[in-house]
């Protein structure tokens, strides 16, 4: 059985541990964490857990074969350098690091130690997102057009990474899954009205070699909790909606480019296409994450989301925070 430390206990580190808990009781050897307040939050919900604040600590401890990160991204870099040197398997919440040169040095550090590395892309493990990948896949949108997300909150703010950082790596994620390329280049507008010089509100658009271009809108100041993406496509189009309670996942007819546009030109407006919900299955996406690091380590495979994933995410946002930096100025994205 694999043991692991689970670093950071704040917001998102409680439900990696339930997860991993619920693969094994006893998967979880050490939870650490430095605010004394969440230690105890933690130590009273899991009475059997051991906790610590020391993190070099954690890392001397021969039974605990891998350690999952969950504290803020300006720390993900050396945490996972560190735990790789000591012979650590590492799951890295997102994003992976805050530049690809940090991410590349990750990468070859678990290769050369034949270690996995593997990055907490968790949209990429839920099945809705998984739905819109087999429908790409099988056709049924015809030749992909253009994407469109929005991911809005009056949420939680942070400090130390501007809204883009913290939240659009889930849809650049998502689309660069769906469409299997990575975008040429990008150019991002962000706007700070809570902190100065974080951005708060930012507005990102993709161009990918394909053709196909997409847009992301983020923003932490919005009255509205919004987690949708758009796929148009020239038979169907798809809408993802997270929060939807009525069928996440709806297929639309393009009755635009189905029935001809000049043929339709006066009733455009008022048509509507056909909507079809298709049936998802039902499961945890962070538990199915969980569960593949895992078996990843068990086995010996490659990730699904491994540290390669998580370097085409890097390339994106460090492309499009120096594309804020030039007021929106499209920067080229280098693959390598």
């Amino acid at each position: 059985m694999i043991t692991l430390a689970v670093v950071g206990a704040g917001y998102w580190g409680p439900n990696l541990i339930r997860n991993f808990l619920k693969i094994d009781q006893q998967m979880v050897h050490t939870v650490c964490e430095k605010n004394e307040t969440r230690r105890d939050i933690i130590s009273k919900t899991y009475p059997g857990l051991k906790l610590c604040k020391d993190y070099s600590t954690l890392l001397e401890d021969e039974e605990i074969k891998a350690v999952v990160i969950a504290v803020q991204p300006a720390y993900h870099y050396e945490m996972a350098k560190a735990a790789l040197l000591q012979g650590k398997h590492a799951f890295v919440e997102k994003p992976l690091a805050l530049t690809a040169k940090e991410c590349q040095n990750l990468i070859q550090l678990a290769e050369d130690r034949k270690l996995v590395l593997m990055v907490g892309h968790v949209f990429e493990y839920n099945p809705a997102v998984r739905k819109v990948k087999e429908c790409i896949k099988a056709g049924m949108l015809g030749d992909i057009y253009h994407l469109y997300s929005e991911r809005t909150d009056l949420g939680t703010v942070k400090a130390d990474v501007n809204a883009m950082w913290n939240i659009a790596p889930h849809d650049v994620s998502i689309m660069l899954y769906w469409l299997g390329e990575e975008p040429r280049s990008v150019s991002a507008r962000g706007y700070s009205y809570l902190q100065k010089d974080v951005e708060d509100v930012v507005h990102m658009s993709l161009e990918f070699p394909s053709g196909i271009n997409a847009e992301i809108h983020v923003s932490w100041l919005s009255p509205q909790r919004t987690r949708t993406t758009t796929v148009v496509g020239s038979k169907n189009m798809i809408v993802y909606d997270e929060l939807s309670s009525n069928g996440k996942v709806k297929v639309v007819r393009n009755e635009l480019c189905a029935e001809g546009f000049n043929q339709m030109r006066d009733k455009y407006t008022k048509k509507k296409g056909t909507v079809v919900t298709p049936e998802l299955e039902d499961y945890e996406p962070l538990y199915e994450e969980c569960k593949h690091f895992v078996e990843c380590i068990e086995k010996g495979l490659r990730p699904l989301t491994d540290g390669r994933n998580g370097l085409r995410v890097v390339r994106v946002l460090e492309s499009a925070q120096e594309s804020l930096k030039k007021d929106g100025v499209p920067i080229k994205i280098g693959h390598q």
